[in-house]
């Protein structure tokens, strides 16, 4: 063991310093050449008297030196020590492509947290979401501490919504990657948090947009948020009811969560056709949710094929692999998003009160 090795070095090394400063030396002075008997007497008694000190010195060194190195093997084996993918239990094997460095079955609460703090497969995906809910939490904190000269409590509560969901989102989804090792019941509640949190970040995302593109607009506003919202909350029910859990409803869970953020499309394509691609794109931000658009979609992709894992089997184990590239697509689409929706209010609360537009011409007619 190392540990037994570097205590015998140190032990050496304390040996060779006070063999140095109790051995007699060799000055051609004096006692080297006195023959005296009753000197050469107490040099023999001082040399027995020498190694039994050297023997039971450096047997009670090798002694301490075992107790520590055992001591250590006790709390390492008292801890837990990563697996391959194949001795995962059933409920814990998700991909196969990540071969090394599973967390096993723990358990426990606690060592589920103290994980987060650990090297393992789940590690990426814990940071990414846990500093990203820091992220949206400190830009919350700046926005809400803003005076009312600067921005208004109505605007503070409307973007308050999107903030809330990408907080919940990123946080449920810290929290299922923590105790996905714990059980299988736990690991299933944390799971349905996690997709209730994708539901609530897409229902957040909405209000803002919704709010500040039909701003002129009461009705279509209503129209739509009341559409997101009860699509929303399909998708909460269905990811979160034990009677959807089972496989044979995973087209269905997949399809409600499609429909949720498809849904996007109507009320963008609306506005696009009545103002104008251009003036959707320089008024509306358009392009900037194009841009998050596709971030998302891409890191679903990626975590739908597995890739780049499924190409590089065992290289992708720790880091670069999917799930986490996916993690870092939704805070990036997230903060696009943010981008995107706080230039559409700056256009809108810039204009002063609503006057009449196309966009109110082409609903009341």
């Amino acid at each position: 063991m190392t540990l037994a090795k570097l205590s015998w070095s140190m032990i050496s090394v304390i040996m060779e310093v006070v063999g140095a400063a109790v051995v007699p030396s060799n000055d051609n002075n004096s006692r080297a050449s006195d023959t005296n008997a009753t000197d050469g007497v107490d040099t023999a008694k001082f040399g027995c008297t020498e190694s039994i000190f050297n023997h039971d010195f450096i047997g009670l060194a090798q002694s301490m030196a075992h107790s520590a190195e055992e001591f250590v093997r006790q709390v390492w084996l008292r801890g837990w020590q990563l697996v391959q993918f194949a001795q995962l239990p059933v409920w814990m094997k998700d991909n196969d492509f990540l071969v090394r460095g599973h967390r096993p079955a723990l358990n426990s609460y606690w060592s589920c947290v103290k994980s987060i703090f650990r090297i393992h497969t789940e590690t990426g995906n814990i940071w990414t979401h846990l500093l990203g809910c820091v992220l949206f939490i400190s830009i919350w904190t700046f926005f809400i501490s803003l005076a009312p000269e600067s921005i208004q409590w109505q605007d503070k509560l409307v973007f308050s919504a999107f903030f809330l969901g990408a907080v919940v989102c990123l946080g449920f989804s810290c929290i299922f990657h923590t105790l996905s090792c714990h059980s299988l019941k736990v690991s299933r509640f944390a799971n349905k948090l996690d997709y209730a949190g994708i539901a609530i970040l897409t229902i957040g995302s909405f209000v803002p947009y919704l709010y500040y593109t039909f701003y002129c607009d009461f009705p279509a506003m209503v129209g739509y948020l009341s559409l997101i919202c009860v699509l929303g909350v399909t998708s909460i029910c269905v990811s979160t009811l034990d009677v959807f859990a089972s496989p044979r409803f995973r087209s269905v869970r997949a399809g409600s969560f499609i429909g949720l953020g498809l849904s996007g499309i109507i009320p963008a394509t609306h506005y696009a056709v009545v103002v104008g691609w251009n003036a959707a794109v320089e008024d509306g931000s358009l392009d900037w949710l194009i841009i998050m658009a596709v971030l998302y979609i891409s890191g679903a992709v990626l975590y739908a094929l597995r890739i780049p894992e499924r190409c590089f089997p065992g290289y992708c184990d720790i880091w670069f692999q999917s799930h986490q590239i996916f993690h870092v697509f939704v805070v990036a689409a997230a903060t696009v998003h943010y981008y995107g929706v706080a230039r559409i209010s700056n256009y809108r609360l810039s204009r002063g009160d609503c006057k009449p537009s196309p966009l109110i011409n082409f609903t009341q007619n």
